[in-house]
């Protein structure tokens, strides 16, 4: 298995190449970085070093949090109150699922259309995208794959996932290598893993 460094190195190299090397379908310029969730801060650390020498290339990498994204979407459907009140009447599974239901429902503020309003101002000839904090949507919030699967068609903006979890076989990810989690995979795109 390469280590986080060597990984980030074929990233590198992909994400420099002209034309860029990191998709495997045009309407879905997606890559995922997979990483051990113990190297987050690690990650965190690379990544803004990683923007920082493509930046130099003369490309203009812009970093987004699921997390402000999620915190944006409880926000603007019923507010945190609701869910925080929500767990302590019927206990986490409960609040989980409805955030899941604000993510993923058109009535309330799908995930995707939140990612897909924050690309729509970029520029796919300059801009990369790097996904970070992607455990914000651990245990069971929000599916990575789902997301990718929805975002097909959605943008033209190369976007790198940073992802904690574990590889199985080729393309099953597992988020946060959680056990009770099953191995979730998307072979339409490239994982660095």
């Amino acid at each position: 298995m390469l280590s986080l460094l060597d990984r980030i190195s074929l990233l590198e190299n992909d994400l420099k190449a002209v034309p860029p090397r990191i998709t495997v379908h045009h309407n879905l310029p997606f890559a995922i970085l997979r990483y051990e969730p113990k190297e987050e801060w690690d990650v965190r650390r690379e990544a803004k070093r990683l923007a920082t020498r493509i930046n130099d290339c003369g490309k203009e990498v812009v970093t987004i949090s699921l997390a402000e994204l999620l915190w944006e979407a409880i926000a603007a459907a019923e507010g945190l109150d609701s869910i925080v009140e929500l767990e302590r009447e019927q206990g986490f599974e409960a609040a989980q699922e409805q955030v899941n239901i604000y993510l993923s429902d058109q009535d309330w503020c799908p995930l995707p259309d939140l990612l897909a309003q924050r690309l729509k101002a970029l520029d796919p000839q300059r801009h990369i995208v790097f996904l970070l904090r992607s455990a914000s949507m651990a245990p069971a919030i929000y599916q990575m794959s789902k997301l990718l699967d929805e975002m097909q068609g959605k943008t033209r903006i190369a976007t790198i996932l940073f992802y904690p979890g574990t590889l199985e076989g080729t393309t099953g990810l597992r988020m946060m290598a959680l056990k009770n989690r099953e191995a979730m995979g998307n072979y339409r795109v490239k994982i660095y893993g």
